[in-house]
């Protein structure tokens, strides 16, 4: 039986968040309520959850300040609940790390639909037609085909990072933040060159494929789309 994901839901809206909770419930989903900004990062830390539904506007800290320090820790997915129109393209432009956003007033049916999208496509894996990575966290491996790909530790926190977000577009510094440690001194070329040498790594299995791709002028970004 598949374990039901688990949302960290941040709301201070008493009333909206009883109604998403009953949502995400009927749905398959558990969840943990946090009504508080300034309470939820120990509530991430004590749950873990698969997704992070929080709203931008919050007493104590503010969603914007939360996202981006769960994002220094974590690539757990996070969707950003706003009412201010306006805000979009800040929400966007800030390069916050956030899977996606909703707009107020929305209907429920349509946030839990949002949760389901962002959760298939953050699994920690990632597969397409006869293309199939596994990831064995507890031995820091990574399988293509059932064939372990021999890879130096950024290497698998590397592709770790691409098999866990999909279509995502990753700039040089953020790829930085969440591969590499805080004392090693990186530079955009050093990112390129080991980005190349997991490239040729790859190639060795899917000769005629190309799943990490560069966006210019920004990063890179891993698809398994033909």
């Amino acid at each position: 039986m598949e374990d039901k994901a688990r949302i960290l839901l941040v709301e201070d809206e008493t009333a909206l968040a009883k109604i998403l909770g009953d949502y995400l419930n009927h749905a398959g989903m558990e969840y943990l309520w946090v009504g508080h900004g300034g309470e939820v990062m120990d509530a991430f830390r004590r749950y873990r959850p698969d997704l992070v539904l929080l709203d931008v506007m919050l007493p104590g800290v503010d969603g914007l300040t939360l996202c981006r320090e769960i994002r220094k820790i974590s690539e757990t997915p996070v969707l950003l609940v706003t009412a201010k129109v306006e805000e979009l393209d800040r929400l966007l432009g800030l390069e916050l790390g956030a899977d996606d956003y909703i707009c107020k007033p929305f209907s429920p049916r349509e946030v839990v639909a949002r949760v389901k999208v962002v959760l298939r496509r953050v699994r920690p894996g990632a597969r397409q037609g006869d293309t199939v990575f596994r990831c064995q966290e507890d031995a820091q491996i990574i399988y293509l085909h059932d064939h372990r790909l021999d890879l130096t530790p950024t290497e698998y926190r590397l592709l770790r990072l691409f098999l866990s977000h999909p279509g995502r577009v990753y700039s040089r510094d953020q790829i930085v933040d969440l591969t590499y440690d805080m004392d090693q001194d990186v530079t955009d070329r050093v990112v390129d060159s080991h980005i190349k040498n997991l490239r040729k790594k790859i190639a060795k299995e899917l000769p005629d494929r190309e799943v990490i791709y560069s966006v210019y002028g920004v990063g890179y970004r891993f698809e398994l789309a033909y």
